[in-house]
């Protein structure tokens, strides 16, 4: 079982889904978890529920100002960012059926999943990295939750598609970039469709086939735990990831 003891670990999207069973895993597993999203009566739901201490910090995650207070804070309380799990995202309002074609994408819709999916990461990334090196620590871990479709497409889901592609991009520059000191910068991919909101639309029977919200927490428990000398600038599955780490 990972150890993450000591460990200061900042989640977005941390509400539901996918980031609130990271969320509390990564709190039983010993580590101090930073809730992030929008809602904050939702982060404190989770909070009640989890093992460890937590910080509850509502933010959107596309408003500079609002990232800048969400890491002061987890500085000022914790004194550090071991980790930052980059969860939040939106799939779009029509993912995967005609309505969600690129020629019915209005320019607002196209901007807010960029502005959330990409935008998003850049400025908690960015930020983290400056608290990072600031603190000359030894190590750090900077994940990025992707998909199987930041590597290959389907129609009807072109901002969605083009944002996971973007992230896929991203990670392997970053991780080029602070490696020498020390960061993993590393992408996850679920490897297969996942019980949330995304998938709202399936029927009740087909949800309950296809992969839960907690198909992540070892993986990202085993990635959290990376020290210096760890796998970075890499894009697997979870069960690619718990096999390279486990």
């Amino acid at each position: 079982m990972t150890d993450l003891d000591d460990e200061t670990i900042i989640v977005t999207g941390a509400s539901k889904g996918l980031g609130r069973s990271m969320a509390l895993h990564l709190s039983e597993r010993g580590a101090a978890v930073v809730l992030v999203a929008r809602s904050e009566d939702e982060l404190q739901t989770v909070a009640d529920e989890a093992a460890g201490e937590t910080l509850v910090a509502p933010a959107d995650v596309r408003d500079s100002d609002a990232v800048d207070e969400v890491v002061q804070s987890t500085v000022d309380r914790f004194g550090g960012v071991d980790t930052l799990i980059n969860n939040a995202g939106v799939p779009g309002r029509h993912f995967g059926d005609e309505r969600g074609s690129l020629v019915n994408t209005d320019e607002d819709e196209w901007k807010r999943v960029m502005d959330v999916n990409v935008n998003g990461v850049y400025l908690f990334t960015k930020r983290v990295l400056e608290a990072m090196l600031e603190a000359d620590q030894p190590s750090g871990n900077v994940l990025n939750v992707s998909s199987g479709l930041g590597r290959y497409a389907v129609p009807n889901a072109a901002p969605y598609i083009t944002s996971k592609w973007g992230l896929e991009g991203f990670t392997r520059a970053i991780a080029l970039e602070v490696e020498d000191d020390g960061i993993n910068v590393n992408a996850i991919d679920p490897g297969g469709r996942v019980n949330t909101e995304i998938w709202a639309h399936l029927p009740d029977d087909e949800r309950e086939e296809i992969l839960q919200p907690d198909v992540m927490d070892d993986a990202a428990a085993l990635l959290a735990a990376q020290g210096p000398d760890g796998v970075t600038g890499e894009s697997m599955t979870t069960e690619e990831w718990e096999e390279r780490l486990g």
